[in-house]
């Protein structure tokens, strides 16, 4: 079977899984990726990530995760959605944490592409990844053409924007790969500009300590630093809002995954619901949420660092 057959096939499953785009490039060494990822965790852009200082060989060469890998097989999924909390919820979470936890719903599905493609090509080495292991996505998905990387560092596609997860599988076959499309960027430094506490403080670069989405989810410290309060304007897991101002982000169509349809619950609850959550009530709207990666003690921290601001 020749492998365009093979390439074509692939995309037509993927798109009957959910997946709206799909792209294949080679498997090698990310040569350009290398100097921007030593120096960034040089000057300590990751703040206290400090798993971003693991496995350095093996983000930047994916033959080091799968022996002898020849294609990566990348893959974009919507989470883009018009819905959002009452007016009298105050808090913010992250369009992509409303539902049943990514992790879950794209892994599955993922599972499924990897058994047609065995199917299809025969016995192949291979793995597959979503978020959940030392791969820059956001380059290989580049490589292949889904997009460019944005002055927000995200990955944004013309038609898409950047609303979306990216996965990959990496596998022992030689597939064609496709080509890198052009920056669309411009002159635009919306994303730049709304910023609030300045974590794109260059075009294409983040200082990830100073994310709002760092700093409720991935910093553990019992207090969030003084200096950014008043700066994180009312999000308490995650933030949209460099994706929220990007112009790109206009033409996107919302998704019909089921699993990514918000609990009534959530959107629902006021700004005193959030000041009074127990336990168990995090436990019961945050089921299986990706929420639950900051916990219910993270998310009271948040909580009580945007009330305290408030109240000051």
């Amino acid at each position: 079977m020749q492998a365009l057959t093979v390439k074509a096939k692939i995309k037509k499953k993927a798109n009957e899984l959910g997946f709206f785009y799909c792209g294949f490039s080679t498997a090698e060494f990310l040569e350009e990726e290398a100097p921007k990822l030593e120096s960034w965790l040089k000057n300590n852009n990751h703040g206290k990530m400090k798993y971003m200082e693991n496995y350095f060989d093996k983000r930047l060469d994916p033959r080091l995760l799968v022996d002898d890998a020849k294609t990566v097989i990348s893959l974009l999924f919507n989470y883009s959605t018009n819905e959002a909390p009452d007016e009298d919820s105050f808090f913010k979470i992250s369009k992509y944490a409303y539902g049943v936890d990514y992790h879950f719903v794209v892994k599955e599905r993922l599972k499924d592409l990897y058994s047609y493609v065995n199917e299809i090509i025969g016995d192949i080495n291979g793995r597959f990844f979503v978020d959940s292991a030392p791969v820059m996505d956001r380059a290989w998905a580049k490589k292949s053409g889904l997009g460019w990387q944005g002055k927000n560092t995200n990955l944004i596609h013309p038609k898409e924007g950047s609303f979306f997860f990216i996965a990959e599988l990496i596998i022992d076959y030689k597939i064609e790969p496709d080509g890198p499309i052009k920056d669309y960027c411009g002159n635009c430094t919306k994303c730049i500009d709304a910023c609030p506490t300045d974590a794109l403080f260059r075009p294409y670069e983040i200082d990830a300590s100073r994310c709002i989405s760092y700093l409720t989810i991935e910093l553990k410290d019992e207090l969030i630093p003084r200096e950014f309060e008043n700066k994180m304007d009312n999000w308490i897991f995650g933030c949209d809002i460099c994706q929220d101002v990007c112009p790109w982000n206009k033409r996107t169509k919302n998704h019909d995954v089921i699993e990514f349809k918000p609990k009534p619950d959530l959107l629902g609850l006021t700004k005193n619901d959030w000041e009074d959550l127990d336990r168990e009530t995090f436990n019961k709207i945050f089921k299986k949420s990706p929420v639950k990666r900051t916990g219910f003690k993270g998310l009271k921290r948040n909580i009580s660092f945007l009330k305290n601001n408030r109240d000051r």
